[in-house]
C-alpha cells in the first residue's frame, strides 16, 4: 500500500510539473512515466507473494525491467532540468556530473551490478530470509527497482549523461546482462528453490519475460542509434570555410 501511495504522489507531481511548463511536454513521455509508476506499484505488491514464485517473479519483472524501461523513456531528468529554475538546474547538473553518479550510470558498472543483485537474491539464502521480514523485503524491492532503472538508463542514454559510452559498449553491456539473467533463470529452473511452490514455472516466467523486455530495450536502443545516424546524414558533411580574396 505504501508503494502505491508513493506512486500516486510521484504521478501527481509529474503531471503538475508537465502542466506548468510554458512549452508542452510530450504526452507520450507523461504516459510512460505514469505507466512506469503503475508497473512499479503492481510489482511491489506481487513481489511480496513469496509463497508463489510465479507471482513473485512477475512482480520482480515489473519492478526490475518493465517499470525501469517506462520510467527511463519518460526522460525525468530532462524534464527536471527544463522545469527547475536556473540555479536549481545548475545544481542538479553538477550532481549528475559528480563521480559517484558518473560511476553508477556507467553501463559497465550499472548492468553488472543489476545482474549481481539478482544472483545474490536467488543464489543465496536472501530470498528465504525476506519472507517473514517486511522491512527487508521492501529494501530488496527498492534495490531491484533502482538498480534496474540505473542499468536501463545507462544502456539507453535517454537523459543527458556526462561521458556517455558509445552505442557498441552499451549494446555489449545489454547482451552481457541478458546472458547473466538467462543463466540465472536456467539455474533456478534446474535447481528449484526448496519449499517454494511453482518454482519451475516462476523460473520459466523469468526466462520468457526477461527475454521479451530485453528485446524491447534492444529495439529502442537500435532505433535511437538509427535516428541519430539519420540526423547526422541529413545534416551533411561539414563545409570547409572558403577564404575571401584579399
Amino acid at each position: 500500500m505504501t508503494a502505491v501511495c508513493v506512486a500516486v504522489l510521484l504521478g501527481a507531481g509529474a503531471l503538475h510539473v508537465a502542466a506548468g511548463r510554458r512549452t508542452p511536454w510530450p504526452l507520450l513521455r507523461t504516459v510512460s512515466w505514469l505507466a512506469g509508476l503503475a508497473a512499479a506499484g503492481a510489482g511491489s505488491v506481487l513481489s511480496a507473494a513469496h509463497g508463489d514464485l510465479r507471482l513473485h517473479m512477475a512482480g520482480h519483472l515489473l519492478l526490475g525491467m518493465v517499470a525501469p524501461l517506462l520510467l527511463v523513456l519518460a526522460a525525468p531528468v530532462t524534464l527536471a532540468l527544463r522545469a527547475l529554475p536556473v540555479v536549481a538546474a545548475r545544481r542538479l547538473s553538477r550532481v549528475l556530473r559528480s563521480p559517484p553518479l558518473r560511476w553508477a550510470t556507467d553501463p559497465l558498472v550499472a548492468v553488472p551490478a543489476n545482474a549481481a543483485g539478482l544472483w545474490v537474491l536467488y543464489g543465496t539464502g536472501l530470498h528465504a530470509a525476506v519472507v517473514h521480514r517486511p522491512a527487508l523485503a521492501a529494501l530488496v524491492a527498492l534495490h531491484v527497482l533502482v538498480s534496474g532503472y540505473l542499468a536501463t538508463a545507462a544502456v539507453l542514454a535517454v537523459d543527458p549523461a556526462p561521458h556517455r559510452r558509445g552505442v557498441g559498449v552499451r549494446a555489449g553491456a545489454l547482451a552481457a546482462g541478458a546472458a547473466a539473467h538467462d543463466v540465472l533463470a536456467k539455474w533456478l529452473y534446474a535447481t528449484a528453490l526448496p519449499g517454494v511452490p511453482f518454482a519451475a514455472e516462476g523460473a520459466r516466467l523469468m526466462w520468457d519475460g526477461g527475454t521479451v523486455v530485453t528485446l524491447v530495450v534492444a529495439g529502442v536502443l537500435w532505433r535511437r542509434w538509427y535516428v541519430s545516424r539519420a540526423a547526422v546524414r541529413a545534416a551533411g558533411p561539414p563545409t570547409a570555410a572558403v577564404a575571401e580574396p584579399a
